[in-house]
């Protein structure tokens, strides 16, 4: 009981920190021209990967989550979002890029990192799509038999 009180106190710690991250993010699309209601779409998915994603097995920072997308796309937000389809992959991942790309100006992340990340989302996502449809069409827990 311990471990998952330590736990608790780790996620809570890593939410409140990232608050500064996604407000820095929501200024950075303001001063980008983004209207609101697309703003508040990438808050969203932004806030979904670093509060929920990676904190959900263990508390994981911001800056170390640019290494972790894959696991995310290609699993996690397919299994655990009821919304997720090719479309919601999309945009979730161009939130993705956006997010780390303000982070990459801001000096939160090295600029290579989130190059990397950009390459590695490209690579994938016709993986993540092929996920996206053996999920849909019933095949998909069958890699797992």
């Amino acid at each position: 009981m311990e471990d998952y009180k330590e736990w608790e106190k780790k996620v809570e710690k890593n939410q409140k920190r990232n608050e500064k991250f996604i407000n820095e993010f929501e200024n950075w699309l303001k001063e980008k021209g983004l209207v609101k209601k697309t703003i508040r779409k990438h808050i969203n998915n932004v806030g979904l990967y670093i509060d929920d994603y990676l904190n959900y097995y263990e508390a994981t920072k911001m800056e170390d989550g640019i290494y972790s997308i894959n696991g995310f796309l290609d699993g996690w937000f397919i299994e655990k979002c009821l919304w997720s389809s090719k479309n919601s992959i999309k945009e979730t991942a161009a939130s993705i890029k956006k997010f780390y790309k303000c982070m990459s100006e801001k000096g939160y992340v090295k600029e290579e990192d989130y190059k990397d990340l950009c390459a590695e989302i490209k690579e994938n996502m016709e993986d993540y799509f092929e996920q996206m449809d053996a999920y849909d069409n019933g095949t998909y827990f069958d890699i797992f038999k």
